[in-house]
Order: structure tokens, then C-alpha cells, then sequence
């Protein structure tokens, strides 16, 4: 047997492929390792070889041939292989000698690889090498250490492209990035993912060029201005001309390299024609720094008055800081923008990054990624949930609060539903998968919260309206300000109309404008996200604002949404676990839902149920039958009267006082007398009555439209405190009512969770769904609690007034720098007060309004609701 000098497998020397090299045969398994050897010439001892008698090869070999053979009967003479060289089908194909990609997906020599040398394939990797472990790629070739064609993958999960938009129109969309062709600004990536850095690649280049044009600049402020500095005179240390050219060579690299993106948007802003606030940047530092190029280059070609000290006055200065401090404020803005999304990178960061998978009695540790629906997986105390599901087997408590934000664990059992990424505290258990990928709970918050990030909420129409004639409206007044300098104003008149020109432009831009709503939209919506109220759309969080009426489903809105025994009342002599033991007993033969509540409380007391003989079922009446030998029934007080069977007095009137307060009332007879009574209700959610309380405290009419029974709907009612009942509707009913109100120019929010809301929900103002509700009430609704109470009610109209007045004040700084700053800039007050607005000055300002409004917004990230 001879080595295989590239893939160091064993071959058989009379039917291998061979090549000659210093006057020595080589030996080779295949034509992929000869041609390799041929082409690149690899010595022996840089191989990796193979040891004597290891299972495989590169092709897998089994028993010293290879999967590359021909079957015995079927082998070519030895020169044919020599001199033809035949690529074989299997996996050295011509391709594979091209270096190009190569699969081995026809023959199992893929599982000897594995299984000779123990290469995992993972889902990171587009490519790797089924002999050597660890040697991976994201593209074809061939392996550094055994010279083998590297083979696709299957594992790689081949990920989608990513969509970039922008932040103030998300109509614009795009699959690679760039720069919005209505505003401007950088283009974002629509949805956040987790590996996301919190500072964003435009911001690092921003910042790279506002620190280069910041220390160029400085200098040029030196050389413009130096003059103004008491005892410093720059004239005695630099010529005019001098001074003048300094100031070119050093401002030039910041005008045309770090504002080269102004440059560009500006540009493309006049191109498409939609002027925006980097038509007026381009304009503003475009007309100083031009102007400035004529004035040093040709000053013979202005009027004997323009010059100062025998040369031309140049706004090198002007044009460089304009630029700096533009920077400075595109910078913040980007670093502020990219921290908007940390409500749900914080939710992402929480994912389940492994799962344990159960496959007959073995148990393997996969990515989540790799999890289908129907496995089995083993969760341990304090791991995270993989996926969404249903636990099988085992108990345990759950942390829930990534998800609800309410920090108490919640107790499972099996038949419970747990959700991906909550954390597992105590105890070890079993579950199914049956939501994963796109489908979990976290992915789907993910995908609304950020679909509602990019929505537009109806206040920023007004700001879009401002936005269409605001800049046309600020070159107008740009070229008044010129014409009324250069034909009023004092020597040098032309420049006098360039610099306040200028000045007009820059404090004009509406780059704060466009920012104002977007900006609070999105830090909004996150900040409710990580509260577990979630916003469909911008425009349901701008009218939850207005909501002056709630209209309340009961049933699992109000109330838990299932049965629960509320009160075991024994009769004299008997003990409250003997009543409830015997008819738990009875009961858990009936499929009735009162029937489970009442198995169920027993079960919570730690009562031993006992098994029943001869059970018998009465429609509309009660269940009868054999419990340890005695004749038991269940049922209302008047089917145990029509069996001779009689309450107290004092039973009655008890359970009297439970049927008004909305309780079903059952009795319990053992051999023909009453022991005790049952109660059975659906109970009011702890959270309920303060939610009531505080809606009430916020001004607004609470209405209970139910299908539950009039006795029932008034007792919770009654308890509650609401300010209007209706029971006993239908479907179609509850649509009417919240349509009838919003014809009394009513503002209304209806809350439901079960299909019959669904048509409510759509028709209300805001449709508020519960999260533990059903899909179609979640998918009706424009806002969706998570914790399935009203008092996600109250913080969603908290976050919506919060939301609403950050966006008020945002508008306010973006138009108050305007407001003031041009009338200066146009120096309406200088043959009064002699007041102009440098260039500088209203760039600063320019920029700063955009600060403010960013900072403004990310004040929202902490906001109490």
C-alpha cells in the first residue's frame, strides 16, 4: 500500500493514479489529489497525512480501495487511467480540479469522514472540510492542510437579504445601502438583529471625518480670526496672501473629503427634486467655499472695494466649520439613532442560543436554529426556554418577565404552554416545539415592534406639509437676503450678501424637522415593547392619546377566562375536604368545564380523589353516582330537591349571597343529605380593580359589553365599579355599540381577547387585544398586551401621552432655531440694532436643534408608564 502525498489515505499502488516527480512515483487516489499535486507541486512533510489503516480518505476508502474505483469487474487497464485521467463522477469531478465547488452527496464516503475523524458540521460555515476539523470557509476552495476540495455545508443556513430603509420614510426600501433619495439620510437596516453593533458603521465614519476636519479646521479658525484675539496679530507673522492660501490647502480636504457626503446628498436632492436640508448645506458651504476659490485665485476680478488690506476677504473659514460642526451634529444624531433599537437587541440578547434535544435515549445539544417542530427537548433549571411550545412531562416554575415584564415566576405543568427565551427556575421538564424560527413569540414581537418603528403616525403629516415648501420657502428668502445686501446693504456689499445668503441657508436647514416624530415613534414603541405593550402601527399610539371610552370584553379580559372553585361551604358536622373529596370524585367523570374546575381545586388542596361506580349524567341538572360505597350527587339546589334532598336554611341563604355575587352554586349530597356546597366562578384578575382605578383617574368611561348572563355581568360589575353594563350580546352586538359610539363622536378603545371581539376590535378607534387571546382578536387589534390585563390598558395610554407630548416638544425645538435664527440671518435687525448671524454661529445652531430633538426622544427610553 502507498500514501496519498496530498490526502495521506492509503491506496492500492497497481490501480492508483500516479505521477513522477525527482525521479520518484507518487501514488494518488484520485485525479482531484494528482492534478493537485501536479499543479502545486506540495511536498510529502507538509501534509497531513492519514495514519496507517485509519478508516477513509479523502474519498472514504474502505478497505484499502476507494469509493472513486470502478467495481472490479469494470476497472480500466492501468495506462488508461494514466493517460485519460477520467474526473470521476462520484466526487472528483472536473470541477472539483478547477478548484471550484464539489459535492459528495451521491455515496456515504461524507459519514466515513465524520466518522474517521470526528468533523461536526455547524450552521456557520458555507463550506468545510470533511477530513480536517475546524477548517471552514465562506467560500469554495481547498483545504490548507489536506489539499481536499472543500465541500458546501448542509447545516449553513443561507440568510436572507437585508432590507435597508430609511427612518423618516419607510416607503423607501432597498436591498443593499445607501442614502434616501427624499431626505437624504442613511438608509438603515429595517430589522435589528442582536449581533448588531450599538454604534452603527455610519457613525464611525462620521466620526473618523469630524475629527480629521475638526483638526484641519482649527487652525484655519486661527488664521481667519486670529485678528480678534487681543495681542494676537496674524498679519505680522502671515501674509495676507499668505494667510489666504493656508487657509485653502487646509479647509479643502474638509469641504471636499469629510463633507464629501453633503456633496453627494445635496446633489442628488437637486437631481431628483427633493429639496431637502442637504440642498440648503450644499448650497450654503458650496456658494462660501466657491466664492472663496474665485476671490483667491482672480481677486483682479472684484471691484477695488471688496478688498481689505490689498486682497479680497475669503470664507475658507466659513465653509470648513460649516462643514465641522454639520458633522458634529450628523454624528450624534447617527449614534443616538442607532441606540433606538435597544428595547429589542435587549430581547434579542435573551434568546435561547442551544437547545437539548431529545432522539430515542439519547439527548444532543443543537442550535436553536436547528430545532423542528415536533422534537423533544430536556430544559434544566436556570436554562432559557428554546423555543415556543408545550411541556410533557415534569413541573417547574418559569420566568416570564422578558416577555410580560411582570417578575413573578409563572408555575407549569404538563399541558401548559411555555414560551422561547422565559428562563426555567426549579425543576427539570420535557417539552414539544411547536413554534419556531419566525413563528415564536419573540420573533413575531420583533417583527411588530419593528414594523411599527417605521410607520407614520398622523402628526407627522403636518411636519412632511412643513418639509415640502420650507426649503423652497428658505432659498427664496436666500436670494432675497443676497439681492436686498448686494443692492442695499454697506461696502463690501457683495460680500455682505454672500455671508448673510449663506447664513440664511444653513440656520433654514429642517434637518430637526423631519427628525421630530420619527425619533419619538421609534424610541416609543421600544420602550413599550420592553414594558409588553405592543404597537402595531404609529397611528394607534397617536390616538390612544385621544381615547375618552373603554369597552371591555369580561370574559378573559376582566376576568381569568376559566372556571375556578371559589368556596367549599360544609353543612354542620361535615369538613370542607370530605365535601369537596367526594365530589371530585364524582366530577372527574364528567367533561363539563364546571366539573374541571372543581377536580382541579381539589387537586390544588391535596385531596386524594377517589375513583366512582355507576355514573350517571342528568342534563341540566347535576351527576349522580358510587364513591367508596355511598351514593353520591352534584348539582343545582333545585335537582337535589326533585331527589328529596334538602339545604338548610342556612345553606340557602349562603348560597344565595354567592348567586348574586355571579357564582354558580352547586350542592353536594351523600346517602340522600346534604353535606356542603361548591362554588364556582370565573374569578376577577388580581390586576382588575386597580386597572379600573386608575382608568377612572384618567378620565375615561368604562363599558362591559359580555355574552355571559345579566345576573353574572351585574355582580362583576357592581364589583368593579364600571359605568356601564351590557350582557347577554352577541358578536354582531358588540360591533354596533362601539360603532354607536364613535357616532356620538365618542374616541374609543375596545379590549377583547376571543374571536367574537375580532369584529369590535377592527371597528373601535384602537383595537387593544390581550396576548393571551386568540390570533385573530391579536391580528384585529392595533395594540397587543402581552400580560393579557388592563393594566397594560394604562400603560399603553401612558406611553401613548408620553409619546405624543415628547413629539410636541421635538417640533418646537425643530422650528424655534428657525423661527429666530433667519430673521437674524437676513438682518432684519441691523439698521436697528446692527445684529447679523455669522455662518458659524448658524450652523451651531442648525445642529444643534437636531440634538436636541434626538436627545429629546431618547428621554422616552426611560419614560414611567
Amino acid at each position: 500500500m502507498k500514501i496519498d502525498p496530498i490526502c495521506g489515505m492509503e491506496v492500492d499502488e497497481k490501480t492508483a493514479l500516479t505521477a513522477a516527480r525527482a525521479g520518484k512515483t507518487h501514488y494518488f487516489c484520485s485525479e482531484h489529489c494528482r492534478a493537485k499535486f501536479l499543479t502545486q507541486g506540495l511536498p510529502l512533510k507538509n501534509m497531513a497525512l492519514a495514519p496507517a489503516g485509519a478508516e477513509g480518505g479523502c474519498c472514504g476508502g474502505n478497505g484499502g480501495a476507494t469509493c472513486c474505483e470502478p467495481p472490479s469487474e469494470q476497472k480500466a487497464p492501468r495506462h488508461e487511467q494514466d493517460h485519460k485521467a477520467t474526473p470521476h463522477s462520484c466526487c472528483h469531478t472536473e470541477a472539483a480540479v478547477n478548484q471550484d465547488e464539489h459535492h459528495h452527496q451521491e455515496h456515504d464516503h461524507q459519514h466515513h469522514h465524520q466518522k474517521a475523524h470526528g468533523v461536526q458540521k455547524t450552521s456557520t460555515a458555507k463550506y468545510f472540510c470533511p477530513m480536517c476539523p475546524g477548517v471552514e470557509s465562506d467560500k469554495p476552495g481547498d483545504c490548507p492542510k489536506c489539499g481536499m476540495a472543500l465541500e458546501r455545508n448542509p447545516a449553513y443556513v443561507e440568510h436572507g437579504k437585508t432590507i435597508y430603509t430609511c427612518p423618516m420614510h419607510p416607503e423607501i426600501q432597498q436591498d443593499k445601502p445607501g442614502n434616501c433619495p427624499i431626505c437624504g439620510m442613511t438608509l438603515e437596516p429595517k430589522t435589528i438583529t442582536a449581533n448588531m453593533d450599538e454604534e452603527s458603521g455610519e457613525s464611525r465614519d462620521l466620526s473618523r471625518r469630524f475629527w480629521i476636519g475638526a483638526v484641519l479646521s482649527l487652525p484655519v479658525l486661527v488664521l481667519a480670526m486670529g485678528h480678534l484675539i487681543p495681542g494676537f496679530q496674524v498679519d505680522t507673522w502671515v501674509a495676507p496672501r499668505t494667510n489666504q492660501w493656508l487657509q485653502f490647502l487646509l479647509s479643502t480636504p474638509v469641504v471636499m473629503w469629510a463633507g464629501w457626503p453633503f456633496w453627494v446628498r445635496g446633489w442628488n436632492s437637486i437631481r431628483t427634486r427633493h429639496l431637502n436640508m442637504f440642498t440648503l448645506i450644499l448650497l450654503g458651504v458650496g456658494a462660501a467655499y466657491l466664492y472663496s476659490l474665485v476671490a483667491l485665485f482672480t481677486p483682479q476680478a472684484f471691484p477695488a472695494s471688496f478688498q481689505v488690506h490689498g486682497a479680497v476677504p475669503v470664507y475658507f473659514e466659513a465653509a470648513a466649520l460649516i462643514t465641522v460642526l454639520v458633522l458634529l451634529g450628523q454624528m450624534l444624531e447617527a449614534r443616538a439613532r442607532s441606540r433606538t433599537g435597544s428595547a429589542i437587541k435587549a430581547l434579542l440578547n435573551q434568546a435561547a442560543k442551544t437547545a437539548h434535544r431529545i432522539v430515542g435515549e439519547q439527548e444532543e445539544e443543537v442550535l436553536v436554529g436547528e430545532v423542528k417542530k415536533g422534537d423533544v427537548l430536556r430544559v434544566r433549571p436556570g436554562e432559557k426556554v428554546p423555543v415556543d411550545g408545550t411541556l410533557i412531562d415534569g413541573q417547574s416554575s418559569v420566568d416570564e418577565s422578558m416577555i410580560t415584564g411582570e417578575p413573578i415566576a409563572v408555575s407549569k405543568a404538563p399541558g401548559d404552554a411555555v414560551t422561547g427565551s422565559t428562563i426555567n427556575q426549579t425543576g427539570a421538564f420535557l417539552m414539544r416545539a411547536e413554534k419556531v424560527g419566525a413563528e415564536t413569540v419573540l420573533s413575531q414581537i420583533v417583527q411588530m415592534v419593528a414594523d411599527a418603528q417605521r410607520s407614520r403616525a398622523p402628526i407627522q403629516r403636518l411636519a412632511d406639509k412643513v418639509s415640502a415648501w420650507f426649503v423652497p420657502a428658505v432659498v427664496a428668502v436666500a436670494l432675497l437676503t443676497f439681492a436686498g445686501w448686494a443692492w442695499f446693504g454697506p461696502e463690501p456689499r457683495l460680500a455682505h450678501a454672500l455671508v448673510n445668503a449663506v447664513a440664511v441657508l444653513i440656520i433654514g436647514c429642517p434637518c430637526a424637522l423631519g427628525l421630530a416624530t420619527p425619533m419619538s415613534i421609534m424610541v416609543g414603541v421600544g420602550r413599550g415593547a420592553h414594558a409588553g405593550v405592543l404597537i402595531k402601527n404609529a397611528e394607534a399610539l397617536e390616538t390612544m392619546e385621544k381615547v375618552d371610552t373603554i369597552v371591555v370584553d369580561k370574559t378573559g379580559t376582566l376576568t381569568e377566562g376559566k372556571p375556578r372553585l371559589t368556596r367549599v361551604v360544609p353543612a354542620t358536622g361535615t369538613a370542607e375536604s370530605d365535601v369537596l373529596e367526594m365530589a371530585a370524585a364524582l366530577e372527574q367523570s364528567s367533561e363539563h368545564p364546571l366539573a374541571s374546575a372543581i377536580v382541579q381545586g381539589a387537586r390544588d388542596r391535596g385531596l386524594h380523589i377517589s375513583s366512582a361506580e355507576g355514573f350517571e349524567s342528568v342534563t341540566g341538572g347535576g351527576i349522580l353516582g358510587r364513591v367508596k360505597g355511598r351514593q353520591v350527587m352534584v348539582g343545582s339546589l333545585p335537582f337535589l330537591e326533585r331527589r328529596n334532598v334538602s339545604a338548610t336554611n342556612s345553606l340557602k341563604d349562603v348560597a344565595r349571597s354567592l348567586q348574586d355575587e355571579g357564582q354558580t352554586v352547586m350542592g353536594v349530597a351523600v346517602d340522600n343529605t346534604i353535606t356542603g356546597l361548591l362554588a364556582v366562578a370565573d374569578p376577577i384578575k388580581p390586576t382588575t380593580p386597580r386597572a379600573i382605578e386608575e382608568l377612572h383617574r384618567l378620565g375615561l368611561k368604562i363599558i362591559m359589553l359580555t355574552g355571559d348572563s345579566k345576573g353574572t355581568a351585574a355582580a362583576v360589575g357592581r364589583k368593579l365599579g364600571l359605568d356601564d353594563i351590557q350582557a347577554e350580546v352577541a358578536p354582531e352586538r358588540k360591533y354596533q355599540v362601539v360603532q354607536e359610539l364613535r357616532q356620538k363622536g365618542r374616541i374609543v378603545a375596545m379590549a377583547g381577547d376571543g374571536i367574537n371581539d375580532a369584529p369590535a376590535l377592527a371597528a373601535a378607534n384602537v383595537g387593544i387585544a390581550m396576548g393571551t387571546g386568540t390570533d385573530v382578536a391579536i391580528e384585529s387589534a392595533g395594540i397587543t398586551l402581552l400580560k393579557g390585563d388592563l393594566m397594560g390598558v394604562v400603560k399603553a395610554i401612558h406611553l401613548s401621552r408620553n409619546v405624543m407630548k415628547n413629539i410636541r416638544q421635538n417640533l418646537f425645538f425643530a422650528f424655534i432655531y428657525n423661527a429666530l435664527g433667519v430673521p437674524i440671518a437676513t438682518g432684519l435687525f441691523y439698521p436697528v440694532f446692527g445684529l447679523l448671524l455669522s455662518p458659524i454661529i448658524a450652523s451651531a445652531a442648525m445642529s444643534f436643534s437636531s440634538v436636541s430633538v434626538v436627545a429629546n426622544a431618547l428621554r422616552l427610553r426611560n419614560a414611567k408608564i
